[in-house]
């Protein structure tokens, strides 16, 4: 029997559960629904009202359990990237336009004067308390739908007891037994038109992520620029990898590391296949670079 789902928007992006017993649906969208809905109020950048946009500057701060558990994935994952994904890039995002939800976002020939990222070292950590340096503009974009993902698929399981997958925007998360042959997943440069001519791979645990440069793209001083920065610069990376996609053991390592192959640009085969990460690199050039056993994992 095919896994039961329900399809949603959420978080300025499609929000996809699937479960293995058709009667934890509802129990399971609304979890999700719930989950989703806390992650908006913690940590988006384009809510005045929400808890990482009220955070003081310069003086520790008490935040929420789940902003602390977020900032604490995107702090990992900057220091397993070498700073290549970092929180700390929220000012470059607004100076190349992305100052609102993408959806807002209109088109300026404002120029570009790109700076790099003030660094994540920067931002401090102590218990659930931060300290957020005084011009530092935090951004989860590359951290926190995978960790939403993860948290809900672990959150979700435990309450209902069967196989769960949670996808963000194409960033998925799973919990519990899979189904029978893993689950199907299609594996291209945008999950809304997944389909025809798009790998198939199956996902037995763990988490699967894909960045991808070939959405959320708009024009800026002349020039199209998108949503995925190199913190050195401040600006988009250079056009090496228009897609990569990752296997890992959670969302969030897999979303990290695809960001910071993107980011990394040449070379990132190597990267990734040093870490012993499966992955599905799609050059600009349409050229395909399969590392690490892609296909093969589990």
């Amino acid at each position: 029997m095919a896994p039961a789902r329900v399809t949603f928007p959420a978080l300025g992006t499609t929000a996809v559960l699937l479960v293995t017993d058709e009667a934890a649906l509802p129990e399971g969208e609304r979890m999700l629904r719930d989950e989703l809905a806390a992650v908006d109020a913690a940590y988006s950048r384009f809510r005045p009202d929400s808890e990482i946009m009220r955070l003081p500057h310069g003086r520790a701060a008490p935040v929420s359990p789940l902003l602390a558990g977020a900032l604490r994935a995107a702090l990992r994952a900057a220091a397993a990237t070498d700073g290549l994904v970092d929180p700390t890039v929220g000012q470059a995002l607004v100076d190349l336009g992305y100052d609102r939800d993408y959806s807002e976002i209109t088109l300026s020939s404002d120029p570009i004067v790109p700076k790099p990222a003030p660094g994540w070292w920067r931002v401090r950590m102590d218990r659930d308390n931060v300290i957020v340096p005084h011009g530092v503009l935090l951004d989860l974009g590359s951290t926190g739908k995978a960790y939403a993902a993860d948290r809900a698929a672990a959150a979700i399981f435990g309450a209902v007891g069967c196989g769960v997958l949670v996808s963000l925007g194409g960033d998925l998360a799973t919990a519990g037994p899979a189904p029978d042959g893993g689950w199907l997943v299609s594996v291209g440069d945008d999950h809304r038109t997944a389909g025809t001519g798009d790998q198939m791979v199956s996902v037995r645990s763990g988490g699967l992520a894909t960045s991808s440069v070939t959405q959320r793209v708009w024009r800026r001083g002349g020039r199209a620029v998108h949503h995925i920065v190199d913190p050195r610069t401040g600006d988009v990376p250079a056009a090496v990898w228009r897609t990569v996609t990752v296997a890992a053991r959670s969302c969030v390592d897999a979303n990290a590391a695809a960001t910071a192959a993107v980011v990394r640009g040449d070379g990132a085969e190597a990267w990734l296949r040093g870490l012993a990460l499966p992955a599905r690199l799609v050059g600009h050039d349409g050229r395909v670079v399969a590392v690490a056993g892609w296909g093969t994992h589990g």
